[in-house]
């Protein structure tokens, strides 16, 4: 909502030494987000004057139509003489008076005016246009023409109104009241102590039997419809420049009177108004449901089938109007056109005031993608009494500046109904707040906002109609607590209980994250939103379980509706995303929740809120909430070590992807198995499948290594980029966190080398497990030091595999002897598992 001061000014009698900047830090304080403050025409400098065109020649042999004018100007240039103005504008003729700006001005954006030959001319000053003056869209798209009346060489900085300070105030949902300047004005009022003057106090006359006729069929729908007949309106008559000056700065465009009286009146009090052409309405205006698959062309031009939840405004031949959103285009105001004598142009107008339930309305705009500045409002809240004075108001002004005649018939339907009230005890705002406000202050404060209060102990709170987001007693706190000052309020620390820490989740998390940065890993979180079309771009096979996802009704993107079954997605977006900034050397991090959905599908039942939820309520929420296991994930790219003076550096690798992998297991104190493996979007040739036994049974819990080519061009990802995830929950199943200290003998190491040579299709961890049992337990450590492949030595599709085994007793030195019957006991079982043979 933006708020030109001085329209402010009307209602609040600010001192006038308040800045917008003055005004944006009370409203702040009384919980509104006022987001900045623009100065208009802060950098604007005159001479800026009303000019009348005396004449016009059109200039010959240029690319695009050059006027050259004469301009008066009255004694705005201190001769008195016609200026000389190149214009390229076509959309004002001899006689127009226009807005001229002379030599030594600036304008917005620091633009200096000054003679200057062009088009073989010279150019003493600008006919202005209302983008070159920062006023915004005013529909001409061209030079602004005055009203006939405007007297020539007038300040047109005084009479456009351009300097002005504007706040831009971001409304919350349950803040509908201030999508209006009557609404600011009251906040504004109640932070200076200072009086309102209420727009909405006007004199309204009652309805009567000879108003235009309305038939309510939904009062659910419309508790409220006020209809009034504006008669003998001037065709020729056009917005003064003060209401369109108004309506530029609140963000709307200028269209014609009619249709701009009703959004000023509708910003003015936030009441949203509609006027309908009188001849093109047939019959009776109606409101009722919609018929499933009616259909409607509204305002905008596009024709829309109807929902049956849908209300409509109706006459004799159907919708002419969604109800709260859109009017339809069958009764628009028509504007003159001045080559066509006046033909067509709206001369009685029926002006609608309704209020409209906020439900129907939200999703009425929803359905349809339609939202307007009556649907915001709606949606949030409108005051439900202002609809008469709206409508009042709107009749006055077309009245006074269209000479319009108001006719006397009166239409008010309304529902029955009675104001809303709270019970809530006077020291309630106390304790939710811990501080004493005691009741006077209480009572003050609730007044101040419009309620009428009654009772000592126990206060009786009649609510004000503008604000119907005050249900309960927290409300009726909460406005006492925000109107004291946000900024009082105490801060206390609470007491955390004796005996109680991290949990040994957080505390294997916490773990896990300082070892992965300190191997180099950045973390990295990412949003848990996720398009079903990632996993055909990661190559999931049809029937892969990461596939069935869990759906959000109402998700931030449709493009993104459904939660995460991996981490990988996002982790991927943010290499990408830094890659192509210029970060090319990358490893990123991420521990998170993954959201699989169950089998059978169940509702949650409401928690109660007035009580803790007992561990049965507990257990049957999370029994229908979808399982989320906790993963952990990295990606890398580029160098994973740096070249300088001390090498070359290297580039990451799918060993590095394996090798955080067992950084993780390390912390959680897990065995994990790493043999060859092929799953998604890892390279068939370069994926490692990571295992761990879960009760006596090996089990799958992630992968890692080189992301396929596929993946990697599909998702515009670096080449030879790697990844790994892992199943934490697993990992902190089978673990053993409690530290291990190392063990330490006094006992030489015994070291055996061995070479084998096996097909090159066998597993190196095959035949690392078969030597690891073989050489049984003097067998201190294994390490693979050498792959080598030579077919002309070793023969078509062999490989050697060298290991260095070291073996160690905790009681005694090993002879050479034990040390080699435990070497070639470790050789022939993995001769016999996997037909190694010794390489000679």
């Amino acid at each position: 909502m933006r708020v030109p001061l001085s329209w402010l000014r009307e209602y609040v009698d600010l001192p006038a030494t308040e800045t917008g900047r003055d005004v944006q830090a009370k409203l702040i304080s009384a919980g509104l987000e006022v987001e900045t403050v623009e100065h208009l025409g802060a950098d604007l400098k005159g001479p800026l004057v009303v000019g009348q065109v005396l004449t016009i020649e059109e200039l010959e042999g240029f690319k695009k139509p050059i006027r050259f004018c004469t301009v008066d100007v009255g004694r705005a240039n201190g001769t008195g003489e016609p200026q000389e103005i190149v214009c390229g504008a076509r959309n004002f003729s001899v006689g127009d008076k226009v807005v001229v700006v002379l030599p030594g001005a600036t304008l917005p954006g620091g633009f200096s005016i000054s003679a200057r030959k062009t088009y073989g001319k010279v150019s003493h000053g600008m006919i202005c246009s209302s983008d070159e003056l920062g006023m915004g869209d005013d529909g001409s798209h061209g030079i602004i023409v005055l009203p006939p009346e405007t007297e020539v060489g007038k300040d047109a900085v005084e009479l456009l109104e351009l300097v002005d300070e504007v706040l831009d105030i971001a409304v919350t949902a349950n803040r509908g009241d201030c999508l209006s300047i009557r609404g600011v004005a009251r906040e504004t009022a109640i932070a200076y102590g200072l009086p309102l003057r209420d727009p909405a106090l006007l004199d309204v006359p009652g309805p009567n039997a000879f108003g235009y006729p309305v038939k309510v069929s939904d009062p659910a729908g419309c508790d409220r419809f006020t209809a009034r007949t504006v008669t003998g309106l001037s065709p020729e008559a056009r917005s003064p420049i003060w209401l369109q000056r108004r309506l530029q700065k609140v963000g709307m465009r200028p269209i014609s009177l009619a249709v701009d009286v009703t959004n000023y009146v509708m910003m003015e009090l936030g009441q949203p108004l509609h006027a309908y052409d009188r001849h093109q309405v047939q019959g009776a205006i109606g409101v009722r449901r919609a018929q499933e698959g009616e259909k409607i062309v509204t305002l905008d031009g596009v024709e829309r089938k109807l929902h049956a939840e849908d209300l409509v405004i109706t006459d004799d031949r159907g919708p002419i109007g969604l109800a709260g959103v859109m009017g339809g285009a069958d009764t628009e105001i028509a504007d003159h056109d001045p080559s066509e004598e006046g033909a067509g142009a709206t001369t009685d107008v029926i002006i609608e005031a309704a209020h409209f339930d906020q439900v129907s309305v939200a999703r009425t705009a929803r359905r349809h993608k339609l939202s307007s500045e009556a649907s915001r409002r709606f949606e949030r809240g409108v005051d439900p009494q202002a609809a008469a004075a709206a409508a009042q108001r709107t009749v006055d002004l077309l009245v006074l500046l269209a000479g319009g005649t108001a006719e006397a018939g009166v239409t008010e339907v309304v529902a029955p109904g009675a104001p809303h009230t709270v019970t809530m005890a006077a020291d309630h705002p106390d304790k939710v707040a811990g501080v004493t406000y005691g009741r006077e202050t209480v009572v003050r404060r609730l007044q101040e906002v419009g309620c009428d209060v009654y009772g000592q102990d126990e206060l009786i709170v009649t609510v004000p109609s503008w604000r119907p987001d005050l249900t309960d007693p927290n409300d009726l706190a909460e406005e006492v607590i925000r109107l004291e000052g946000y900024e009082n309020l105490p801060s206390t620390l609470p007491r955390p209980p004796a005996g109680r820490g991290l949990t040994a989740r957080q505390r294997l998390h916490r773990r896990i994250g300082r070892a992965l940065a300190g191997a180099g890993y950045v973390e990295a979180l990412n949003y848990p939103f996720v398009s079903e079309q990632v996993f055909n771009q990661l190559g999931l096979e049809a029937d892969d379980p990461a596939r069935r996802v869990v759906k959000l009704v109402n998700p931030l993107s449709d493009e993104e509706p459904a939660l995460r079954t991996s981490l990988l997605p996002g982790l991927l977006a943010a290499l990408r995303r830094n890659d192509g900034r210029g970060s090319h050397d990358l490893a990123l991090f991420e521990t998170g929740l993954v959201f699989q959905p169950r089998d059978a599908a169940r509702v949650a039942a409401n928690l109660p809120v007035d009580r803790r939820p007992s561990p049965d309520d507990i257990a049957a929420l999370n029994a229908a909430l979808p399982d989320q296991p906790r993963h952990v994930a990295v990606v890398l790219a580029g160098a994973r070590e740096q070249a300088g003076w001390w090498g070359k550096g290297r580039p990451a690798d799918w060993a590095d992807a394996v090798e955080a992998a067992r950084t993780v297991a390390r912390e959680a104190g897990a065995e994990l198995g790493i043999r060859k493996g092929q799953y998604g979007p890892w390279h068939p040739g370069r994926c490692a499948e990571l295992t761990v036994t879960v009760d006596g049974a090996e089990r799958v819990v992630g992968h890692a290594g080189e992301l396929h080519p596929r993946v990697l061009k599909t998702l515009g990802l670096p080449a030879r980029s790697c990844a790994m995830e892992l199943d934490l929950d697993v990992l902190e199943r089978v673990g053993d966190t409690v530290p291990q200290a190392p063990s330490i003998s006094t006992f030489p190491v015994a070291t055996q080398d061995v070479a084998l040579v096996v097909d090159a299709y066998v597993p190196a961890a095959d035949v690392e497990a078969a030597l690891r049992e073989g050489a049984g337990e003097l067998l201190e450590s294994i390490r693979l030091f050498d792959v080598y492949e030579n077919a002309e030595q070793l023969g078509e599709g062999r490989k050697s595999l060298a290991y260095a085994l070291r073996f160690r007793a905790n009681d005694r030195t090993l002879t050479v002897d034990e040390a080699s019957a435990a070497r070639e006991a470790a050789v022939a079982l993995a001769t016999d598992r996997t037909g190694a043979v010794l390489r000679g």
